[in-house]
């Protein structure tokens, strides 16, 4: 599944293209994704106008005029393509190219200027949706999500707050996504080497028992923040199917210190272990023994 820092490139490389312009048509090619696509779909979006675009953890959103919101996931394989006018490709910088065109092409958005924005799902997990504007963080895939994580709520008092009384491993409480949102596998791993933290530690040792931050917490913020950062700043982790819509490859896969590296010399000055592999919750985890505590 895509993570933050892939839904915030995608998010980016919609602005200049999708923000205040008007659907002039769209086209459903298939009734549903994921889900059913909404009642009169492509009668609903013909002539609004996108008035911003907007990200909630793992999902974009898309406010028209007349207050609703458009709600897209990519799920597991959904690109967005983008056509015409003048910025062409695909936003969000991923590894393994997507479908190109054709029969994966579920829905098509023709804007006023001429630009098409065509969204290709080849697996159909993902989904968009359309919510009354007043209903957004109500509705069921928004309600309840923690804080962004690169957002002023997020921050050591509340993080060893949420996890003062959690004895689930930390990698497991921060893939929560009611207690942090838009965390996923990749990034958890890599902030919890950064911050020489082991995925194996239960959660409530980073808090005191008052459940005031210790110095762990403070570490764990910096590098979830940091490593959400250098990831949007080079398009997303690049693996999979996540591309983005200027259909560059990305690069930040390249600086992964334990994420998929299995085997292979830690990159810490000095340490002479390994990246080791174990399953948690069904996922994978990529750690260093030696480094993380």
């Amino acid at each position: 599944m895509p993570e933050l820092p892939e839904v915030e490139t995608v998010r980016r490389g919609l602005i200049p293209v999708l923000q205040g312009a008007v659907i002039e048509s769209a086209e459903a090619r298939r009734p549903d994704l994921r889900w059913p696509l909404p009642d009169n779909f492509a009668e609903r979006l013909a002539g609004r106008r996108v008035e911003a675009i907007g990200r909630r953890a793992k999902y974009l959103l898309a406010d028209l005029d007349g207050g609703e919101v458009m709600i897209l996931h990519l799920g597991m394989s959904g690109s967005i393509r983008i056509e015409g006018g003048a910025v062409k490709g695909r936003p969000g910088r991923f590894h393994h190219p997507r479908g190109a065109g054709g029969p994966h092409d579920h829905v098509v958005l023709h804007l006023a200027g001429g630009a098409t924005v065509t969204f290709n799902d080849p697996r159909r997990f993902g989904a968009i949706l359309i919510v009354p504007y007043d209903q957004i963080m109500s509705h069921p895939l928004l309600a309840g999500l923690g804080p962004e994580p690169l957002g002023n709520g997020f921050n050591a008092e509340y993080l060893a707050r949420a996890c003062a009384r959690r004895h689930t491993s930390l990698k497991a409480a921060l893939l929560d996504q009611k207690l942090v949102a838009g965390l996923g596998n990749i990034y958890v791993c890599e902030a919890l080497f950064r911050a020489g933290l082991s995925p194996r530690r239960l959660a409530h040792t980073i808090a005191t028992a008052e459940g005031a931050p210790t110095q762990r917490a403070e570490r764990l913020v910096v590098a979830i923040r940091d490593v959400l950062r250098e990831a949007i700043h080079a398009g997303g982790s690049s693996l999979r199917d996540h591309r983005q819509v200027n259909g560059e490859l990305g690069y930040f896969q390249h600086t992964f210190k334990v994420y998929d590296r299995e085997g292979k010399p830690c990159q810490t000055l000095h340490c002479k272990d390994t990246i080791k592999r174990i399953v948690q919750n069904g996922r994978s985890t990529f750690y260093c023994p030696t480094c993380q505590r």
